[in-house]
């Protein structure tokens, strides 16, 4: 059963991805509308994308307060997934024997900054006035998630060899699978089905600001109208 929802899940995602990425590529750009000061160069253009894709720049000069929230969960985030290797490769790396308080540490800093960042929609009119119900359905998922990642750390313990092993099978053909034998067990089959939900969702919410980036017009054209001319690409020369 559960091989049968991992590739079902994989399906959904890789196909919504690649297909929303291929909607953004074939979207075209009529106007020249970078956000200035904009670069000159292509070369700019690549720094600039860089240092909103690793330093969000754009948010820092906004909102430091939500900046700094904003990047410790992404941070938070990528050390918690790089913790999870440990639950798909046997043997494991000799590292990981000491990455692991970095991981729960990380989990901890990434449940503070999701629930700062869910409070923030509900006290802050403006911000409360322009969400949607995708925006609470996403951050309460991976707000969810994350606590039954800590719940599981710290009190309710599953059986982590079972699901090592259900793990490790997971894309071979003898179909893994994982039984409920105490309460951490039935957290973490909840644990598994909201990370599914996340996944599938992911290609047609908000989450895809991960791949849009790279196609926002705003921040990947060149500030070059004086030097070189900018048509319109429904534009039909007589």
């Amino acid at each position: 059963m559960l091989t049968y929802l991992a590739y079902i899940v994989e399906g959904i995602f890789s196909i919504g991805f690649l297909w929303k990425i291929f909607v953004y590529a074939r979207s075209p750009a009529p106007l020249l509308i970078p956000t200035t000061p904009a670069p000159v160069t292509r070369s700019g253009v690549v720094w600039r994308l860089f240092r909103e894709v690793v330093f969000f720049e754009s948010l820092f000069k906004a909102d430091k307060l939500l900046w700094i929230v904003g990047y410790a969960f992404h941070a938070a985030l990528a050390l918690v997934l790089i913790r999870h290797i440990r639950y798909s490769i046997d043997p494991l790396p000799e590292f990981f024997a000491h990455y692991q308080i970095v991981g729960i540490m990380a989990g901890l800093v990434m449940v503070g900054a999701l629930a700062f960042l869910l409070a923030r929609r509900f006290v802050i009119d403006r911000v409360r006035h322009i969400s949607s119900p995708a925006d609470y359905l996403i951050l309460l998922l991976l707000l969810g998630i994350g606590t039954s990642g800590l719940l599981m750390d710290f009190i309710l313990r599953p059986d982590i060899v079972a699901i090592k092993h259900a793990m490790t099978t997971l894309w071979t053909s003898s179909a893994a699978s994982l039984s409920m034998a105490s309460p951490g067990d039935v957290v973490f089959i909840l644990h598994l089905i909201m990370v599914a939900a996340l996944i599938i969702i992911f290609p047609f919410s908000k989450l895809m600001h991960l791949g849009g980036i790279f196609f926002s017009p705003t921040r990947n054209q060149v500030d070059n109208p004086r030097e070189q001319r900018h048509i319109n690409p429904w534009y039909v020369e007589k």
